[in-house]
């Protein structure tokens, strides 16, 4: 049974507090494996990496085959059905639409001193995507990360896809060829990500890596970080669903599976005006547990996870999800515009009964790589800006320097950096002059 919440309740906050607490997952003691796997691929390159494809995914390789061929890629991509290409083309085009927009625009400009100021944004020369895989990898996560890092303007995109016992998805593949991706090699774990971050004979290096995995490429990119760019760590998926009694509790009730099923350490919450409602939510997940695919995963992790918190009114609820930063943040209200805009941490806001966070999975068009374990509360999604960097411009003229020249020089004299100070002094020497 999930927890169940009052905030009426004396001993609520005492209660909250260890909801937000709970450790979700149990992360095994990996740092130390992943150390030496990165040390052993920087120090044998193609060799290490061939090596350890073979004893984590069972597949036996030579350094010319890491990488899939064009061919190959055609050969798998020829499997999928007409349907499975149609619905993926749509999502690609739809995502690809919402981060066109997101492009920054360069600025320059005048100030009233006579310096020209201002930025201009480029993107990253090359960026890597890690996709969990086998027949259970996930072709919109590849989207998700590489239309972005396109759309941006990235050179060169290789993607790392691991291919346990030699199995693939074709729609990652497919997907792969419909975002632009460049080159993808099928290797994955610790290892992928070390290869990714400092090449080896075969695999370049590149400026960033992005993408979810387990533990260890989690701590993998934790690791090289500061060598490239990484998006996140991303932590079990997570949702809040703040919902008023005129909803249908069947759907509410399948808004929280689709995240509980990810992951037995996935976290479900539901935050409801109404008490009679939010009972009726929570027998309608135990029913759909009862036939769900995946009900062993989902039904564990809303055991252990869930929670339904019954509330005095939607301010209040909009209240704790701030405190929850959820990744996920259902609004089914009446005017979920207006409460959309009293929730100001979540990684992604789906309004109204009508928008379920799994079409944001998909085909919604926002990025679905967002922050988790409240994380929320001071980054962002996955976007356009992961690949870019922005380098600010600034020009003097003689008359600007002899402006503002004088306080710079002061500054620097008042931090004891004399070279600071008379490298602008000597400009204004030969000003006065």
């Amino acid at each position: 049974m999930p927890v169940f919440l009052d905030t009426r309740a004396t001993d609520f906050e005492t209660a909250f507090a260890a909801l937000l607490g709970a450790k979700r997952e149990d992360s095994p003691d990996v740092d130390a494996v992943v150390a030496g796997i990165i040390a052993d691929v920087r120090a044998r390159g193609d060799a290490a990496v061939v090596e350890l494809t073979e004893k984590f995914d069972r597949m036996r390789l030579t350094a010319d085959k890491l990488a899939f061929s064009g061919a190959e890629i055609d050969e798998i991509v020829a499997r999928v059905a007409p349907e499975d290409r149609a619905a993926l083309e749509l999502a690609a085009e739809r995502i690809r639409a919402y981060h066109v927009r997101q492009m920054p625009e360069d600025a320059e400009w005048t100030d009233p001193d006579g310096a020209t100021l201002g930025w201009r944004w480029s993107p990253v020369s090359a960026a890597g995507l890690y996709v969990p895989g086998g027949l259970a990898s996930y072709p919109s996560s590849l989207l998700m990360n590489a239309v972005p890092a396109k759309v941006a303007g990235v050179e060169r995109l290789a993607v790392a896809v691991p291919t346990p016992d030699g199995q693939v998805n074709p729609l990652v593949l497919l997907a792969a060829k419909l975002s632009g991706v460049d080159e993808v090699y099928r290797i994955g774990g610790a290892q992928a990500i070390a290869a990714l971050a400092y090449g080896t004979q075969t695999i370049a290096p590149v400026d960033k890596i992005t993408g979810p995995g387990n533990a260890y490429v989690a701590v993998a990119k934790r690791r090289v970080f500061g060598k490239v760019g990484i998006d996140m760590i991303a932590g079990p998926s997570e949702i809040l669903v703040i919902a008023d009694a005129d909803n249908d509790p069947d759907w509410i009730a399948l808004d929280l599976l689709s995240q509980a099923e990810h992951d037995e350490s996935a976290q479900s919450i539901l935050i409801t005006d109404d008490a009679a409602f939010g009972r009726a939510v929570a027998a309608a997940v135990d029913r759909r547990l009862e036939t769900l695919e995946r009900r062993a995963i989902a039904g564990a992790s809303w055991r252990d996870f869930g929670a339904i918190i019954n509330v005095r009114d939607l301010g209040e609820a909009a209240d704790l999800s701030n405190r929850i930063a959820p990744e996920h943040l259902e609004l089914c209200v009446a005017d979920p515009h207006a409460l959309s805009r009293k929730t100001v941490h979540a990684g992604a806001i789906f309004l109204g009964p009508y928008t379920p966070e799994a079409v944001g999975d998909y085909v919604g068009g926002p990025n679905h790589v967002l922050p988790t374990a409240r994380s929320a509360r001071f980054s962002s999604g996955l976007s356009v800006m992961d690949f870019l960097k922005r380098t600010t411009l600034a020009q003097m003229t003689p008359a600007a320097l002899a402006a503002i020249g004088p306080a710079a020089e002061r500054l620097a004299n008042s931090e004891s950096l004399e070279a600071h100070g008379l490298s602008v002094r000597a400009r204004l020497d030969r000003l006065n002059g």
